[in-house]
């Protein structure tokens, strides 16, 4: 028999069948006061007045639901979350009838008044009145009925009428109806008749500059505006911006929009207008105080001065320090810190080249990306005496070279029960006058588990360099305008009751560059990491579950041999420190038993499978990665909730040494410098994306598929390996919890070599700072190594095993402080194939559900 005395208690810090019982008591009771509410949801309308509760827009009688004719409704109804307006709610618990001052409130509540102001004092009764003022306040704050409002819907009708006519429906016609009913409620109608479209006719481009005409005739671009297309204000709009980039391209610095004219003559009775593009050879140039028609000409940059240690309050100071590098002149009012020649290579518009405002906007991103400088400001300044000549100043004020930071966060899985982590660093900023950043890391973290108090520490140094460092002119393979980056970074950490106390050494060498303002590619070379498991006869202390499992074999094997053993022999000791050598001797006994491999065929299986896990988990190992990863990101700008995301990288581990290395371990797995070498072939796609549906609100979809393909006998690492469930996964599993396949193994940590993962969320506005979210995860992991370890039910065999794919869902709530988001989401079992008969809603409960705590955004 073996016995684990040190198995985990059973006994849990939540009781989830009261907390459930709990959740439903209060649910009910917040039904039955949002029911109590609800029926008195017009409180605040007066006898005269009604509260809008619907828009209904119709185009050419068809409904028409569209975000892009939203924005131009002026008055809209109270925000809803799930059908109910809570704001309005909570606003209605509050009155206006209400004490708005202490000695009001203690004149129509006199006797709550005097009670405090005899027990305690005078003082103490104003702020007890204040209180409840105070609180009908905060009621009264939220947004209250929304009325109907005459003007505002003229307005409305009059902005959609607009809009049809950009849309090139002229003589389009706008009715409005409002339904007026007897609850004090209203809703409206926007009745909108298109007409028919007008189409563009001759378009005519007169050109007055022969400079402008010769760059436009020379550009080999094509107009926007079409003969025979529908007229579009977006395309009259886009026309110019391109005009208008066009020269601003090729050297005509002060061109502006103001020189670009478009005629129309929508007056015509066939549906049809001609266009005049008039674009101005003049520009008005203020000369003493006088207003003079100048020509334009291509103006081109003759002097650049840069200015490396700019400040406000220097303004005016002499420049005590400067240096000229292949014609740009760099100064400094101290000592000059950057070395020209890498600062120049950020610095996109020469000496004597033309002005390009691509080029303007480059340097100035260019200069941002290098994290050296709090602001860049780029000046331009026409040369007294020429007519076709510029100066740029580029002023540069340097963030401090020295930067403090730290970093902390509360854990929290079902791994360890709860810890707080923190990461101290230090930045140097120009640490070799290149623009390098050198980064120095300190991290920490305690926590509690099951199997008593963990903590794990660790260092790194990082050196980030803004140009590509590579060998025999290989940086020259990527220009300068794609921000090209090189990463070398190196740390150790060291783990504490911590799984197997894991020890990692790491060295990075990365390149990255910017493709173009949406596309990032990314190349990890001599990607190493060393891993030392330093606790390994902590195996079954930690994996309880293989020892339970260990436990059953040997009370079968024991009843096997017992005319052939002494009835004294135990096959393991039942002492902790002697577990994992007696367990190994155990399953090697077990694996050369053939009787007992044909009498008892699934316990012999279940033998070799922890022996085959002890080997992997257990075993250190070396794993020098050379991977490539695409990106593309169509976001613009933070706030943009309409995006893509797809993201592919492919990695490779071990293909190099293991050409070099010929030598072995004893369980055949190929060795370098005696440590196993990982060696495998990994791919992982993401996508993601994402969509404004209005009010403030955004649906968002996410789905993921990687595999790792081990070769040459190797084992996959541990960490390198797949898991399913957590908070930024399938919510409704813990992590490590699900799979892999329909097996429901009961171990600690499931892992396997293919993933699929999708997800989707809407994502929603409820008060203030609340948000709230709905979703529903979907997905799974499974084997596909082909090993003869792993049970059928774990493998995936063909499109049939994607009925194992596992379903939670449920709903969530944010607070989101602009700076960062709090997460809490509740997941519910919604699929779990791992279950014999029905699989649907079996666990679909508070007490089968998962309590996610997270930050940010699962995806």
């Amino acid at each position: 028999m073996i016995v684990n005395r040190n198995k985990p208690s059973k006994n849990t810090i939540f009781d989830f069948d009261s907390i459930a019982k709990l959740m439903k008591k209060l649910s009910l009771s917040f039904l039955f006061l949002l029911i109590l509410v609800s029926c008195n949801s017009t409180k605040h309308v007066a006898e005269d007045e009604h509260m809008l509760t619907q828009n209904y827009i119709f185009v050419d009688s068809v409904r028409n639901k569209s975000s892009d004719i939203q924005k131009y409704i002026l008055q809209k109804p109270n925000p809803r979350f799930l059908n109910f307006p809570f704001a309005l709610y909570l606003h209605n618990i509050g009155s206006y009838k209400k004490p708005k001052t202490p000695s009001e409130w203690g004149k129509k509540n006199p006797r709550s008044y005097n009670f405090i102001k005899n027990i305690f004092s005078e003082k103490q009764s104003i702020g007890y009145a204040n209180s409840f003022i105070g609180l009908n306040n905060w009621f009264l704050k939220y947004q209250g009925p929304e009325i109907i409002n005459n003007r505002k819907i003229k307005r409305t009708a009059d902005n959609l009428w607009a809009y049809y006519k950009t849309q090139g429906y002229f003589k389009s016609k706008v009715d409005t109806v409002v339904n007026l009913y007897k609850d004090k409620k209203a809703t409206v109608e926007y009745h909108i008749t298109k007409g028919k479209p007008t189409l563009l006719d001759t378009i005519n481009i007169k050109i007055e500059s022969p400079v402008l005409d010769s760059i436009y005739k020379n550009s080999n671009t094509s107009s926007m505006l079409k003969s025979g297309s529908q007229y579009n204000d977006k395309t009259f709009r886009n026309e110019a911006s391109r005009v208008l980039k066009l020269f601003r391209n090729n050297g005509i610095y002060n061109f502006t929009e103001s020189s670009l004219g478009f005629y129309v003559d929508s007056t015509r009775a066939d549906y049809k207008t001609n266009v005049e593009f008039l674009i101005s050879g003049n520009r008005l140039e203020d000369k003493n105080g006088s207003y003079i028609n100048t020509p334009y000409k291509i103006k081109k940059i003759t002097e650049v001065n840069v200015t490396t240690d700019y400040s406000f309050t220097k303004k005016g100071e002499p420049l005590l320090d400067s240096l000229n590098y292949k014609g740009i002149n760099f100064f400094a009012h101290g000592k000059i810190k950057y070395n020209p020649k890498f600062l120049s290579q950020s610095i996109f518009l020469k000496p004597n080249g033309i002005y390009k405002d691509t080029l303007r906007n480059l340097t100035r991103n260019h200069l941002k990306s290098l994290k050296n400088f709090k602001s860049t400001n780029i000046k331009f300044s026409e040369i007294p005496g020429t007519d076709n000549e510029l100066k740029m100043d580029i002023l540069l004020a340097p963030t401090e070279k020295y930067t403090l930071g730290l970093e902390t966060e509360i854990t929290h899985s079902n791994i360890r029960n709860i810890g707080s982590s923190a990461k101290f660093s230090i930045t140097n900023r120009n640490a070799f006058r290149g623009a390098e950043l050198l980064k120095l890391s300190f991290l920490g973290s305690y926590f509690n588990s099951n199997s008593g108090p963990g903590w794990e520490i660790g260092a790194d140094a990082s050196l980030e360099i803004p140009r590509l460092v590579a060998p025999f002119g290989l940086s020259k393979l990527v220009p300068k305008e794609m921000s090209p980056r090189t990463l070398f970074s190196i740390g150790s950490s060291f783990q504490k009751n911590i799984g197997l106390d894991r020890q990692t050494f790491t060295f990075l060498s990365d390149y990255k560059w910017q493709f173009n303002p949406k596309k990032t590619i990314q190349l990890e070379i001599f990607n190493t990491q060393y891993i030392q498991n330093l606790n390994i006869s902590s195996y079954f202390d930690i994996y309880s579950s293989e020892f339970s499992n260990l436990d059953d074999v040997a009370e079968v094997y024991d009843a096997a041999n017992t005319s052939t053993t002494d009835p004294n022999y135990h096959p393991l000791s039942d002492k902790i420190e002697d577990q994992v050598t007696k367990a190994i001797i155990f399953m090697t006994k077990v694996s050369d038993n053939n009787s007992f491999k044909t009498t008892n065929p699934d316990d012999y299986n279940t033998a070799l499978n922890i022996l085959n896990r002890y080997n992997i988990i257990t075993s250190d190992f070396l794993i020098p990665v050379l991977a490539y990863s695409y990106t593309y990101n169509s976001q613009t700008k933070f706030n943009d909730n309409n995006f893509s995301f797809f993201k592919a990288r492919i990695a490779n581990s071990g293909n190099v040494l293991g050409l070099i290395s010929k030598n072995t371990n004893a369980n055949g797995k190929k060795t370098f410098a005696k440590i196993p070498l990982a060696q495998y072939f990994k791919t992982d796609l993401e996508y993601k994306r994402f969509w404004d549906v209005g009010a403030n609100s955004v649906l968002g979809f996410r789905t993921f598929l990687g595999a790792i393909i081990p070769y040459d006998n190797s084992d996959i690492p541990f960490t390198k390996s797949y898991f399913a469930g957590g908070s930024n996964d399938i919510r409704a599993w813990q992590t490590y919890e699900l799979g892999p396949g329909s097996r429901n193994t009961g171990l600690e940590f499931n892992v396997g070599s293919l993933k699929f993962l999708t997800s989707a969320e809407y994502r929603f506005d409820v008060v203030s700072k609340l948000k709230g979210a709905l979703f529903i995860d979907a997905g799974n992991i499974w084997d596909i190594t082909g090993s003869s370890f792993v049970d059928e039910d774990a493998k995936f065999s063909s499109l049939s095993s994607l009925k194992n794919i596992a379903i939670g869902s449920g709903f969530g709530a944010r607070l989101d402080f602009s700076f960062l988001i709090l997460r809490f989401d509740i997941g519910f079992k919604t699929y779990e194939p791992y279950l014999t008969g029905n699989k649907w809603l079996k666990n679909y409960n508070f007490a089968n559900a998962v309590y996610n705590i997270g930050i940010n955004y699962p995806f």
